[in-house]
């Protein structure tokens, strides 16, 4: 059977809940080929060996823009039989940034029919505030919460899988932090997808009330339109304040 990047995916996920099974120290947090561990401190990579029931995976899209939210996703994935419809339907799954537009708004479909998640942001204020990271990390820690409200049984046995090498501040399970991780965990990538998904179609419906700054095109990034608008217009309270808005900046 042909290997799919879901397969390849879902693997990744597998091998580090038999790391975590094992409370493995020398687990390797860079997804990237052939890389060196960033880190191997015990306090970073230590794993309870009660984090074997399943997987939370968590990301975040929006960092980059000039206005909007940032916004998180995190989600758990259901156990999936590589044979299975919902593993055909889910073979395309990779980060969200290497899918279509197409791609990526049908893999959202069937992941939050299938699906345990949440999302969450992190305002154009609050980012002005505290800074683009933490923001993140802010709307992580939502997202993260929001999920585990909707689980009745203790969720002490679940490891969350954070996109990236900054830990979610205020979360009491155990994270594991892993770079380029919607591009190698499944549970990550379905994260990075909804978060996408979402967060288009919220651009999409600001811009039918701001469509001087093209966000339906530019989804709130710096494109030339977009700082054009903003030099001609000004700002609105979705503008990011703090980021370099206009180009002579």
């Amino acid at each position: 059977m042909v290997q799919t990047n879901f397969s390849k995916l879902l693997a990744f996920d597998s091998r580090i809940l038999k790391l975590a099974k094992k409370s493995n120290p020398d687990l390797i947090v860079d997804g990237k080929p052939g890389a060196k561990r960033r880190s191997s401190s015990e306090q970073q990579l230590t794993l309870f060996k009660s984090a074997t029931s399943g997987l939370i995976g968590v990301d975040e899209v929006g960092r980059g823009c000039l206005s909007g939210p940032v916004v998180a996703a995190a989600v758990i994935l259901p156990r999936v039989a590589k044979s299975s419809f919902l593993a055909e339907e889910l073979s395309e799954l990779d980060d969200s940034k290497a899918l279509s537009q197409k791609q990526r708004e049908r893999l959202a479909e069937v992941l939050r029919a299938n699906c345990l998640f949440a999302i969450a942001e992190a305002t154009p204020a609050e980012i002005d505030q505290i800074n683009i990271l933490q923001a993140s990390l802010l709307a992580m820690r939502r997202a993260v919460d929001n999920l585990l409200s909707q689980i009745e049984n203790s969720p002490a046995q679940l490891l969350v899988l954070v996109d990236g090498n900054q830990k979610v501040k205020g979360l009491t399970l155990e994270q594991i932090t892993v770079i380029q991780g919607d591009s190698h965990s499944a549970s990550i990538a379905a994260a990075s997808v909804i978060a996408k998904v979402y967060r288009d179609g919220l651009m999409l419906e600001l811009s039918k009330k701001h469509p001087v700054y093209s966000w339906h095109s530019n989804k709130g990034y710096g494109s030339k339109a977009h700082r054009a608008a903003i030099a001609e217009h000004g700002v609105t309270k979705w503008h990011r304040l703090s980021f370099r808005l206009f180009d002579s900046e």
